[in-house]
Parts: C-alpha cells; structure tokens; sequence
C-alpha cells in the first residue's frame, strides 16, 4: 500500500498538490441501499408521501452533494463535474431502494468522493422525506464499485465482495 498523500513528512495533514498531474477523463461509480418496512416501500413506489416525490427529490439531493463535496470533505478538491446521474433500483422483495451514482469528469484527481457522497445524501434525503412513517430505515453498503482514469487505472469492485 503507498504512503498516505494527505500527510507530509512531518505528519501534518495537507492538500495533495495535483497541479502537475494530466487531465484525464475520470469516472465512479458508487452504490448504496437504504431498507424500509414494506408499507413505507408502498407509499415510496406509489408516490403517495405527503412530503412529495421522494426518489427525485433525492436524485436531485444526489447530484447537489456531488457538486458540493469540497465543501464537506476538507482535503477534497473543489471540482468542475462534468456529469452526475443518480438511479435508483427498487427491490420488492426485500423492501430496499438501491441508489447508484456515477459521476465523470475531465480533470487531474479522481471523482469517486463525489460518487460516493451523492448515494449517502441521496439516501439520507430518501429516509428524511420518510422518517415520519417508518424510523426504522437503514442505510447501509455504501461502496465505491468502479472507478477509472488517473495513474492508479481502473479499479472494479469484485462481485462477491458486498452489495
């Protein structure tokens, strides 16, 4: 494993510097579930929560913590993302909403802190907009599942390795 880069010689945290680095294109992907009682799951699919249409309220929550992740992680790096999406799979048989976030850019660091956050702001949206039915949502597996570009290359989560 290499050395940690937000640290320097002394052991005092930093902003890696990236300015020497080529632009590449550079993408993840993350992915996360948030699990509700079955008649929260009903109220979510048949748009019937009083606080409106939750998926695309948090598909737009998703993309806004995306495009704000500097902001919340300190040694992120404010970025101009050229593309976020957010999906969302539901799955009836165990009541649970899958979220998955990819993100791309063109630039010298990686996106998958951008990824990443979009599922966790996506998810916590979903259980905000729903807590008053069912406080007992959980949100968990949240996981970085590609990414590319940059030196390190591609990274694939293996299949058997988490939700």
């Amino acid at each position: 494993m290499s050395p940690l880069t937000h640290l320097d010689a002394e052991g005092r945290v930093r902003m890696v510097d990236v300015s020497e680095k080529p632009k590449t294109l550079r993408t993840a992907v993350a992915r996360g579930t948030i699990q509700m009682r079955p008649d929260t799951f009903a109220l979510i699919q048949d748009r019937k929560v009083k606080k409106g249409n939750v998926l695309e309220t948090a598909r737009i929550a998703g993309i806004m913590a995306a495009k704000r992740t500097a902001e919340l992680i300190p040694m992120c790096h404010p970025l101009n993302i050229t593309h976020a999406q957010i999906d969302f799979t539901p799955i009836a048989e165990t009541h649970t909403i899958e979220i998955t976030a990819s993100v791309r850019i063109q630039d010298q660091t990686g996106v998958e802190m951008e990824a990443l956050t979009a599922v966790s702001v996506a998810a916590l949206t979903i259980y905000d907009m729903c807590k008053a039915y069912d406080r007992e949502m959980t949100i968990s597996a949240i996981q970085l599942r590609h990414k590319s570009g940059g030196k390190s290359g591609v990274y694939d989560r293996a299949a058997d390795s988490g939700a």
